[in-house]
Parts: C-alpha cells; sequence; structure tokens
C-alpha cells in the first residue's frame, strides 16, 4: 500500500509543477518522517529544484503548496519550512490495508532478470562448522528475500571434489585401511527421524558413544575424523605427499573408472551429512555443481588457454598470471609443474560458465577472500567475461567457555544446533508445563533454529559476530519475541470463533468492518508498519542485504505487543476491525520470518 501511497503523493507533486511550469525531477525524494506527527511522507523537492529555478527552496515550497491537489488517500498536506508532508487519512488507508493484505503480502511483481546465487560451498572434508554458518545464512535468506522480490534466483553449491583435501581422505581409504561405518551413519539417521533420543550437548554426554544420536556417527563428522587422522600422518610422513599428489593427477585425468567412483562416493558421503545439516537449518540449493566437470569437459583448458593469450602470463615452476600491471601484487597461479590445475583455475572456468546461465552472479564470501577474487574478477574482465557481485561477510565466534567441543579442535553447525534447541527447550519447559513431549520438541526446535537464524541475519554482513546465547535465545527482543508475537495473534484468533487454525484462515469479510472505525494512534502504529513490508522487501533487495528485514521484523511485532497489551480486541465495538488487524499482523510477521527462514510457530 505505501507504493500506491508514494504514488498518489508523486502525482499530485508532479501535476502541480506541471501548473507551474516548472521542471519535473527524474527523480523526486520521498522519505519518511522519523516522527509520524511530521507526517507519513516528506519530500524535499524544494531543495532539488532551488538550484535551477535560482529560487529559495521556502519560496518554491509557498509557489507548490499553492497548487497542490490531493487524492482522498490523504488528510492533509502541509509545509513545514521547506519541506512538504503528506499525512494519510487513516480511515480510509486502513480498510484498504486490511483488504490488500493477502497470504503473499509482500511478492512483488515478477522481474525478467535471473540471479545465480552461490553460497556456503564448504570443502567435503568433514561437518559444516561454525565458520561455514554465516555464509549459508546469509546466502539462504538472500535468496528468499529476491525471489520474493521478483527475481528468479538458482542457488549453487560448488563442490570441490579434486581438491587436496579430498584426495587424501581417498588416500586415507584406499592406503591406510581407514573406512567409514556407514552402519552406524544409518543408525543415526534413523534415530533422528524417529526422535528416539535426547540431542542436548553437555559436557556428560558428547563424547557418549552409547548416545544414539551421537554425532562421532553422522557420516560428515565420520569423513572429518578420516581426514584429521590422515593429516597428522601426512604430517609425520611427508614423503608420503607424493602418492596424494599422483592421486590428485590421476582423478583429474580420468585415468581409472574404479579411482572415479571412490573420489565420488567419498565426496557424495559428506555431502549426504552437509545436506542433513542445511535442512535442519530449512536451507536447500537448488544445485551442486562439481568443479571436476570443468576439468573433465575442457572448460579449464580453455581459460587456461585465453589467458596465455592476453599475454599478461608467465611461467618458471609454474603458470601464473602476472596482474602487477592492473594494480595487484599478488600474481594468479594457474597450473602447476605437473599440469595439474588448481581451485583458482577451476573457480575461473565456473565463473565463466555461471554467467552463461543467468543475469547476474552473486557469491557469498568470507572477508578473507577478497584478494582471491580481486584476482578472479581481473581474469575475467581479460577473457572478456563478467565478474560477480560479491557480498563479503566477517566472521562469528562464540565467547569463550559458551560450548565445549567434541575435539578441541572446531565447533560443528549440528553442535551448535543442538545446544540452541537444548536451551531453548529449557526454557519452554520454565514457561509451559501444560504441553506434551512432542509439542515441547517441536516449539523447542523451532525457537533454536529461528534463534541461530535470526541473530546472524540481524545484523549487517561487514560487522563481526560474537554468538551470545542470551541475547539470541531472548523472550523480550530475540527471534522469541517475534515467534511469540504470531503464536499470540494466532491464539487471540482462535478465540474468536472465526479462525481455522489448521488452514490460518480467518473468515471475517472486509464489509463487516465497523463504519465508525477511525484506528487510534496505537492501531496506526501498528498499521504504518505493516503497509511498509512491501517497500522493505524491494529496499532490501536492491541493497541486496536482510538485516534490514530483520529490524522491520522485530518492530512490527513490538508495536502489535503493544496494541495486543493496550487494546481490548474480542467482545469491543469494533471487533471486527480489530480481529481483521490481529489477523494481517499476523500475516506480515509470518512472512517476514519467512524471508528469513525462520518458522512461525502456531503456538509456544
Amino acid at each position: 500500500m505505501y507504493f500506491e501511497i508514494k504514488n498518489n503523493a508523486l502525482d499530485s507533486l508532479k501535476n502541480a509543477l506541471k501548473n507551474l511550469n516548472y521542471e519535473i525531477p527524474e527523480d523526486i525524494k520521498l522519505e519518511f518522517p522519523p516522527n509520524p506527527k511530521m507526517g507519513d511522507l516528506a519530500t524535499t523537492i524544494s531543495f532539488q529544484l532551488a538550484k535551477k529555478l535560482k529560487m529559495s527552496p521556502m519560496d518554491i515550497t509557498s509557489s507548490i503548496m499553492e497548487n497542490i491537489e490531493i487524492s482522498d488517500i490523504f488528510e492533509k498536506v502541509e509545509a513545514k519550512g521547506p519541506y512538504i508532508n503528506f499525512f494519510i487519512n487513516y480511515k480510509t488507508f486502513s480498510r484498504r490495508l486490511l483488504e490488500s493484505v493477502s497470504d503473499d503480502y509482500g511478492k512483488l511483481t515478477t522481474k525478467d532478470e535471473k540471479i545465480v546465487l552461490e553460497h556456503t560451498s564448504a570443502n567435503p572434508n568433514g561437518p559444516l562448522h561454525i565458520g561455514h554458518i554465516r555464509n549459508a545464512i546469509i546466502g539462504d535468506s538472500l535468496k528468499r528475500l529476491l525471489k520474493t522480490a521478483g527475481y528468479e534466483v538458482n542457488t549453487q553449491y560448488y563442490v570441490n571434489d579434486m581438491g587436496r583435501q579430498i584426495a587424501m581422505i581417498v588416500f586415507g581409504m584406499e592406503k591406510l585401511g581407514l573406512s567409514i561405518d556407514e552402519e552406524l551413519s544409518k543408525k543415526y539417521i534413523d534415530n533422528i527421524a524417529n526422535n528416539l533420543s535426547d540431542n542436548s550437548l553437555n559436557e556428560n554426554n558428547l563424547d557418549n558413544k552409547s548416545d544414539k544420536s551421537n554425532l562421532d556417527n553422522k557420516i560428515d563428522h565420520q569423513i572429518g575424523q578420516l581426514y584429521f587422522k590422515v593429516n597428522e600422518y601426512i604430517n609425520s610422513n611427508e614423503d608420503k605427499k607424493i602418492e596424494v599428489d599422483n592421486l590428485i593427477k590421476a582423478y583429474e585425468g580420468g585415468l581409472s573408472e574404479d579411482l572415479d567412483e571412490i573420489f565420488e562416493k567419498a565426496v557424495n558421503d559428506c555431502l549426504t551429512g552437509v545436506k542433513q545439516t542445511l535442512n535442519n537449518l530449512n536451507i536447500i540449493h537448488d544445485d551442486f555443481v562439481w568443479e571436476g566437470q570443468f576439468v573433465r569437459n575442457g572448460e579449464v583448458d580453455k581459460v587456461v588457454n585465453g589467458l596465455i593469450a592476453t599475454g599478461h602470463t608467465k611461467e618458471e615452476e609454474v603458470l601464473c598470471l602476472d596482474l602487477e600491471d592492473f594494480g595487484i601484487e599478488k600474481e594468479l597461479v594457474l597450473r602447476r609443474s605437473d599440469g595439474t590445475s588448481l581451485y583458482s583455475t577451476r573457480d575461473l572456468a565456473y565463473h565463466k560458465w555461471k554467467s552463461e546461465q543467468g543475469d547476474l552472479v552473486l557469491d557469498i564470501l568470507g572477508s578473507d577472500h577478497k584478494l582471491a577474487i580481486e584476482q578472479v574478477s581481473m581474469a575475467l574482465n581479460l577473457l572478456n567475461e563478467k565478474s560477480p557481485e560479491v557480498i563479503f561477510y566477517e566472521f562469528i565466534t562464540l565467547p569463550e567457555g559458551s560450548m565445549s567441543t567434541r575435539r578441541g579442535v572446531f565447533i560443528s553447525v549440528d553442535e551448535l544446533l543442538d545446544e540452541a534447541i537444548d536451551r531453548a527447550k529449557n526454557e519452554v519447559q520454565k514457561r509451559r508445563n501444560d504441553l506434551n513431549e512432542d509439542e515441547i520438541n517441536k516449539i523447542s526446535n523451532e525457537i533454536g533454529i529461528g534463534a541461530i537464524r535470526y541473530f546472524i541475519s540481524r545484523l549487517s554482513p561487514e560487522k563481526h559476530i560474537t554468538f551470545k546465547w542470551d541475547e539470541a535465545l531472548s523472550f523480550e527482543r530475540g527471534c522469541a519475541s517475534i515467534q511469540y508475537a504470531h503464536a499470540r495473534a494466532c491464539k487471540l484468533l482462535e478465540k474468536c470463533g472465526n479462525f481455522d487454525l489448521t488452514k490460518e484462515k480467518l473468515n471475517i469479510d472486509f464489509d463487516k468492518i465497523e463504519d465508525d472505525w477511525t484506528p487510534n494512534e496505537v492501531e496506526m502504529d501498528l498499521i504504518r508498519l505493516i503497509a511498509k513490508f512491501p517497500i522493505v522487501v524491494d529496499e532490501s533487495a536492491d541493497i541486496m542485504r536482510v538485516h534490514p528485514i530483520a529490524q522491520y521484523v522485530q518492530d512490527l511485532a513490538s508495536a502489535f505487543n503493544k496494541f495486543y497489551k493496550s487494546e481490548q480486541v474480542l467482545g469491543c465495538e469494533i471487533e471486527s476491525a480489530r480481529l481483521l488487524l490481529v489477523d494481517k499482523a499476523r500475516i506480515t510477521i509470518k512472512n517476514s520470518l519467512e524471508l528469513l527462514g525462520i518458522s512461525a510457530p502456531l503456538k509456544m
């Protein structure tokens, strides 16, 4: 609805300028004043015109005010100094807003643009750890946001199947006799699926081998342990590195179908565990693209030959792209002395391929990749290919002592999720002794996952995050407070007798809105925020950031809670209007959380 309001205000301003024979600026600036008492929309158009008209902003404003006409969606328009402020007629506007909010509220018009978004792309040599989680959550939330904003989005996980880490895993299996216990992995999956065990994390059960859901049994964790053992062995037996190099060369050259199968199975086994973790976070990729395909189909060689043809390469022991002429001191290695490719070379071929799959290539990368992406972008420019848009993020850490690790090396995402759910369960049990075990587990899962996703989404990617449990799981200002607002709305609507909880549908017609309903201050605050949602979606998609959505839904939940505590709904003289307002707030909260990949519980 705010799009309609803005368009109405713009039309009024343009008609006034036309009557005055003033040139109409291409971009008339409209903004939301910090205080609603100053109006619902304000424009600084008089400042925009002052230089060209050689008039003072005050005089321009006076002329516009003498010629402006407004539609019935506005109550009045006023001049505050050189500013022009529009005030919404909430009696008219509120009814139109409530009628416009449907189940897909916030979804914008389809755009003729496809975005290829790569995120997570962790090496398949063990479980996802806390260093990967911000990448995954930013990437998935952006996918949801951009799709809602009308873009076609394809999310990809780039699988490093030709890296040294995978060759080391295969070396461990083939040369050292190490193996994966697939039966234990299957039992782990079955136990989780059947909800047979307590996944709580504490110092007493982290290493308990009898624990039916012990993470050591999960297949990606088993592979991580295998990799750890091989790495220790190689460090103590450096002469064995040549055998790993030979495995890399043989796999890259496709010299043995049997070896190919071993490599592919190791990678797929690890990806099975990674996908389980991502799925627990409500994250699903559209495609998993294996880097090996670009070696096998000759695209890597084409890229290397194309860069050689630019005249910017040099070869001594290895083939390098010299980027010094372009202000990049560090050269980009393209090929090893034994003729095998590097991750960077394969990444170039992948980016070249991605640029052909869509209109925009978007990468989510840690801030430590800035030099690497600068090199890749320059190499792509030399090949006359599109370079990617990149969102860099700072890293996430846990306060010292907030969690114990199983290995003392890193904290896996699985451990973090289990810890969050366990802490959420403790909070739910304190507050609700009337719920059965299934209900407690479901709500705890929704709160725990939501806490992690929201805490990470709420800050811009450029800011470092220290994950704090008390803040993340706060029922006052954390994600739980937002989820609680949704559950509170559902409970209130269910009491009215016209709300189908299973379908989440309120059966009240808009013509039942009472004629004498004129929103009060608390209602207007809530209405203003509901109305802003599509604009927040549009502006957030434009800057490709999700933290404005996180702040918006926190503000919306706060406004709803204030309304809930201060205004009677059931049994009041304007019950239908207020029930509809509750329902539209509920829908908007739910759709906002959906953009962040967070569940909106029906009860808490």
